[in-house]
């Protein structure tokens, strides 16, 4: 069996998935139609995690012995697979075309030994991160979870880039972009995927609809006179790739180059069909 990540079918709120080696169910709220498959395939699955009311949720296991830690491979990643209390796996799967691309932008960036600073904030458990150090750039991680710093890490180490230069911070990103900017820190890649409400390392309120603009006016003292790329990626209502577009319009200002606005998608394996997974909007300097 590919050790990797496979999405079977779709609706009635839930999503049906192979990853790795194991089939599980978990929710999907912007898969509002009628699933393609039977109710033998949707219930021939290894584990499904419910979500309650409250938001949190609960894994039910089928497969006593299915392991709750493994690893795939996937969008050129080996990355480690964790089914956590609130139902994430550790792969967010419509970000791997972003990764691709941050791939070839990094590499073009570094080329002829050029140093090539990538700066992602909401680093989560790195996939964006690896992406660019394996294009070549210098990456400065950040989040606010110190268990997701220390995946992201062990993703490094899955990848063999251990001892790429990436500096691994356990910080509010908020504070942190505040920090560089007073330092005159210059990055010629910003990548951001911020939640919809978070917390900081000392309980910093982090609410998009208040914080993000505030955020964005930082990340323009941190541009490189010669950067070459913004992406901004976001799973909130409202944020649509449009809407990202007029959000990052003041940091670009008469820059030539050119945007991509994309509904991030996930497609079934055998139909075709996408499920839509967020939204991201790219500004590529010419």
């Amino acid at each position: 069996m590919d050790m990797t990540y496979t999405l079977i079918d779709s609706g009635n709120f839930q999503k049906l998935e192979q990853v790795g080696p194991y089939r599980m169910v978990r929710p999907s709220p912007q898969a509002v139609w009628t699933p393609r498959l039977g109710e033998d395939q949707w219930n021939r699955v290894d584990a499904r995690y419910a979500r309650f009311s409250g938001g949190d949720g609960k894994w039910t296991f089928f497969n006593k012995k299915m392991k709750e830690q493994f690893v795939i491979n996937y969008g050129g990643l080996n990355l480690q697979m964790d089914l956590t209390d609130f139902g994430h796996l550790g792969l967010f799967a419509e970000q791997a075309g972003n990764w691709q691309r941050i791939r070839n932008l990094s590499f073009d960036g570094s080329r002829n030994g050029r140093e090539f600073h990538v700066l992602n904030l909401f680093a989560y458990t790195g996939g964006s991160s690896l992406a660019a150090a394996q294009g070549g750039a210098k990456v400065a991680h950040v989040d606010a979870s110190k268990t997701s710093v220390a995946w992201a890490r062990q993703n490094a180490e899955l990848n063999e880039l251990g001892s790429h230069e990436i500096r691994w911070l356990v910080e509010d990103v908020q504070k942190y972009v505040a920090r560089e900017v007073r330092r005159e820190k210059k990055y010629h890649g910003i990548i951001l995927d911020p939640p919809s409400f978070g917390r900081g390392t000392k309980n910093e309120v982090w609410k998009i609809e208040e914080h993000l603009v505030p955020l964005l006016d930082g990340l323009k003292e941190l541009l490189a006179h010669d950067f070459k790329f913004i992406l901004l990626s976001s799973h909130s209502a409202g944020y649509t790739p449009v809407a990202m577009r007029n959000l990052l319009l003041p940091l670009i200002g008469p820059v030539p180059g050119r945007f991509i606005e994309e509904e991030m998608l996930v497609r079934e394996r055998d139909s075709g069909r996408a499920l839509p997974s967020g939204s991201n909007t790219w500004f590529i300097r010419d």
